[in-house]
């Protein structure tokens, strides 16, 4: 009680500080009337004192500094140009205020008009040896104005601040205490939240680990990056040419040249809610539109990719569209009992919605009886010459069902569909393999939607229930879900076997999935699992998007049978993979595991 007071005061006091008593005033009423910090647009209620745990009092800073072996000068870059004088001095003051006392601050002034912002950077001359000023007599932009700051450095790592951003107290201190834990890290970057032009922060972004396929539909990383310089230099910074994208350009530059990628899933950084800002309102600058297509495609053709840059779902948003090359076979396993309104109503809508021809149909009964069905098998064999069936006449195991099917199948790409399946998306195919047909894709799935038009699936994220659990499942389809997560192509650990592209050299390596331990349930994950230790990355597209009308087939777990298996297959996971203790690095630690609704712990 007594530490947590003494806690409480001192953030006070830093508040204080650095903003000022009218300031910490408004905050005090604020709190007394409405409660706790509430998320800008509605994520969960956020106290922050409760997820900034990563403040330290006095006496915790002396001995945080004390533990690090490894305290390297960070540069801080921070090119200006007319920002209203407030705002700076609060840029300022947050770098100032760093418990990490190693850094330098290089203040670059792009031929600043305002004579206001000229004053408020003439104040702060000579009140700190590690603050250096620069006045440029050039209007340069962004890029140029920002590399001329880098210049002012003399720094190993190089973090980059916007003249009207803060950063948290802790950011300098919670990277180098990174940089301790990973030395050789080349890059880094934090979680971040806005703050708005009364100095109340919210919408925080809690980001995931590295995710490529993420930063290719939009630039999820933006702040707080830090770069080690070196490398910086061997890329030439910013480029001239980009500007509004200048640095989305080069995280994408950066992710070509290393893997030593660090993400700390800690607020470390405060992007300002201000008029004419892209993080109020992206559109502001349409020049970083245009800049945000030419990185894409300059990014792809480094990288020897055909590609299409489309608008996304959202302003800062993009379909990286990758054009196919490949005509290899698809071998398409639906799995069935009976059920034939459902399966018709599935190869139906395969067909119909299918522009790519090298594809094959494999339905494979399982102990199929009614007249209706084996009638409806009779014939549809005979429309379509790429459709086949196979009759496995055993007991009840997907596993095995899906793993016998698969040695029978001749496509070099083998996709799992359910048979309670309808597409709705042309292209959908089309839309799985333009990733499938990247070497280092393992997996594929789709966007699948509920008949009420809510998501079903849009990835999986491990540790749900202390399992896994479907991203932003009861979802709209329309919604953006956080921070376009379901509505972008993206990273993640594992997606639903319900439609699933994968390979069927890599199937057979890995050896499909588990018929002993995941007979019906987890099978999916559990494979997609043993792809990633394999060293293949799993790709979530929601340009492919189903109905899935789910478990209409066998039914849902709702017998004492059925219910035993399933915990056993639960246990079976958690025992194999650590799911209830594993932190699942597309997702972040300081959302909830006890929902699948990006909402805060």
């Amino acid at each position: 009680m007594f530490k947590e007071l003494r806690r409480i005061i001192f953030l006070t006091f830093q508040e204080l500080k650095q903003r000022g008593l009218l300031f910490v005033c408004k905050e005090i009423i604020r709190y007394l009337r409405y409660g706790p910090l509430q998320p800008i647009e509605g994520a969960g209620v956020l106290d922050y004192m409760r997820h900034f745990k990563y403040q330290y009092t006095e006496d915790e800073i002396e001995n945080e500094l004390a533990l690090l072996k490894f305290k390297p000068l960070i540069s801080i870059i921070t090119p200006v140009y007319n920002v209203k004088p407030e705002y700076l001095d609060l840029c300022i003051k947050s770098v100032v205020n760093q418990y990490y006392p190693n850094w330098e601050l290089c203040l670059y002034d792009d031929a600043s008009t305002n004579v206001e912002t000229l004053n408020a950077l003439k104040n702060w001359m000579d009140k700190d040896a590690r603050i250096k000023i620069v006045f440029g007599s050039v209007n340069k932009h962004i890029s140029e104005a920002s590399n001329e700051a880098i210049k002012m450095s003399v720094g190993e790592y190089i973090g980059l601040l916007d003249n009207d951003d803060e950063l948290h107290p802790a950011a300098l201190l919670e990277v180098v205490k990174s940089l301790n834990e990973n030395l050789h890290a080349d890059f880094i970057y934090s979680d971040e939240d806005l703050i708005d032009t009364d100095g109340v922060c919210g919408n925080p972004h809690f980001k995931t680990d590295l995710n490529l396929e993420l930063l290719l539909s939009h630039n999820y990383i933006t702040h707080f990056a830090v770069i080690r310089k070196s490398l910086g230099d061997s890329l030439a910074w910013f480029r001239k040419g980009f500007e509004g994208s200048q640095d989305h350009d080069l995280f994408l530059r950066i992710t070509e040249k290393t893997q030593n990628i660090v993400h700390i899933s800690k607020i470390l950084y405060h992007w300002r809610q201000s008029e004419n800002s892209t993080a109020l309102n992206y559109s502001e600058k349409s020049y970083a539109n245009l800049a945000t297509q030419k990185a894409l495609l300059e990014y792809a053709h480094r990288n020897n990719i055909a590609v299409e840059i489309l608008p996304g779902p959202g302003t800062g948003a993009y379909r990286f569209k990758r054009k196919i090359r490949t005509n290899k076979m698809v071998s398409i396993i639906i799995p069935f009992k009976d059920q034939v309104k459902y399966l018709k109503s599935c190869v139906k809508s395969v067909l119909e919605k299918n522009n790519y021809e090298n594809i094959e149909i494999l339905l494979v009964s399982n102990n199929s009886e009614k007249k209706a069905t084996l009638k409806y098998l009779r014939k549809i064999v005979e429309t379509d010459v790429r459709i086949k069936v196979l009759d496995y006449n055993m007991p009840f195991n997907f596993s095995a069902m899906n793993n016998w099917a698969v040695q029978q199948a001749k496509g070099e790409y083998v996709l799992l569909l359910n048979n309670d399946i309808k597409v709705i998306s042309d292209n959908w195919l089309e839309a799985m393999l333009e990733h499938i047909q990247t070497d280092n894709v393992g997996a594929v799935g789709a966007k699948l939607l509920y008949k009420d038009k809510t998501i079903q699936h849009a990835g999986v994220i491990i540790g749900i229930a202390g399992i896994a659990g479907h991203l932003h499942r009861f979802l709209p389809d329309s919604s953006n879900g956080y921070y376009y997560r379901p509505t972008v192509s993206q990273n993640l650990s594992a997606v639903t076997g319900a439609c699933l592209l994968t390979k069927k050299e890599l199937w057979n390596k890995v050896g499909g999935l588990d018929e002993n331990h995941f007979k019906i349930a987890f099978n999916d994950i559990d494979y997609c699992l043993k792809i990633r230790k394999a060293g293949f990355d799993i790709v979530y597209t929601p340009y492919a998007k189903l109905y899935h009308y789910e478990s209409k087939s066998r039914g849902y777990e709702d017998t004492p049978e059925k219910k035993m298996r399933f915990e056993k297959e639960c246990e079976e996971l958690r025992k194999k993979w650590r799911t209830h203790e594993i932190s699942d690095p597309f997702y972040n630690i300081n959302l909830t595991t006890n929902y699948e609704n990006f909402s805060l712990k």
